[in-house]
């Protein structure tokens, strides 16, 4: 059947059949349960983090805006597709519209393209920290700051709706069963009912080029950063750099490290087992641990998130003795 044939009837597919996790109905109210408990602490968290951004004057600085933005997309694309796979846990029907689908594959990529976006970002202005203190200030204004927000939030919805239209175009004349838990591109892709190469291709380029083009500049805004810190004389220097290098790596690491796994490592096709554990682990796992990496490596967000949530300041230990 040649592709002109297949898209004629490629309407036919109204809904998709999201399998999601099928398992013993115990189990599934027991990854229901703990799914949501996830997916209520990682809006919890990234919520914690903007409000403390937004209302600490302290936190009004480039670093902290980017991390503010950083924050937002995450929220955006955890709520794409968890609150569905909830609802499909407990459903007996396990369907999404094919509009729906549709949406929640343009929404999804896009808020993963800006994160990348941003984590491009905030390695930039911690080389320039790092690596040209006394010229940070004149560079990374308040200015630059806001063009590097546009530029991200731009990247991520400009980089998805090629994808996103040439999904439209891919023929579909069933079944519509989707082994996965949301519209994931590699799944949508094996629906079709003809060979689709120049599709295949476009998405596999341009996803490629998105995840390693911002992972190699980050890459190298780090290696930079630690050379500058190995020469760093005074050891409690080093070691707060160092410290703060270590969790923005971390956090690098978590996003990349699954996404490369998952949409660059052609084994994991292969297994569809393995597949949902590692879309699981970038669509809830990394926005889940992001907020606790930042929080608890940064005295001035810890010190802004407890005042945002309300709690008491330390007291000091008064000396009776005169």
């Amino acid at each position: 059947m040649r592709i002109s044939e297949a898209s004629n009837i490629s309407g036919s597919v109204s809904e998709f059949i999201l399998l999601g996790f099928p398992c013993r109905r115990e189990i599934q109210i027991l990854l229901s349960v703990i799914f949501s408990l996830i997916y209520l602490l990682t809006l919890l968290g990234n919520t914690s983090i903007i409000c403390a951004v937004r209302s600490s004057r302290k936190l009004h600085t480039p670093v902290y805006i980017l991390l503010d933005n950083f924050s937002f997309p995450e929220i955006c694309y955890v709520s794409s597709d968890v609150p569905k796979m909830l609802a499909n846990i407990i459903s007996q029907t396990k369907s999404i519209s094919y509009t729906g689908c549709l949406l929640q594959f343009y929404f999804f990529f896009s808020m993963c393209a800006a994160e990348g976006c941003f984590l491009s970002a905030m390695s930039f202005d911690w080389f320039l920290a790092i690596c040209r203190p006394l010229h940070y200030p004149t560079i990374v204004t308040h200015h630059l700051c806001a063009q590097l927000v546009v530029f991200c939030w731009a990247g991520g919805f400009l980089s998805i709706p090629m994808p996103a239209v040439l999904m439209t175009e891919v023929p579909l004349c069933g079944p519509n069963i989707i082994d996965d838990f949301f519209c994931d591109l590699v799944p949508l892709l094996a629906l079709s009912c003809a060979p689709i190469p120049k599709t295949t291709l476009t998405c596999a380029t341009l996803s490629s080029l998105i995840i390693f083009i911002t992972f190699l500049y980050i890459l190298g805004s780090y290696t930079l950063v630690l050379r500058a810190v190995l020469r760093v004389p005074a050891v409690s220097g080093r070691n707060k750099a160092f410290s703060t290098c270590a969790s923005n790596f971390l956090v690098v690491s978590l996003f990349h490290g699954s996404v490369m796994v998952m949409h660059v490592s052609p084994g994991s096709r292969s297994h569809p087992g393995t597949q949902k554990f590692v879309t699981l682990f970038y669509c809830m796992a990394a926005p889940f641990f992001n907020p606790l990496i930042y929080s608890l490596w940064n005295k001035d967000m810890k010190d802004a998130l407890k005042k945002v949530l309300g709690a008491p300041p330390k007291e000091v230990p008064k000396n009776i003795e005169k």
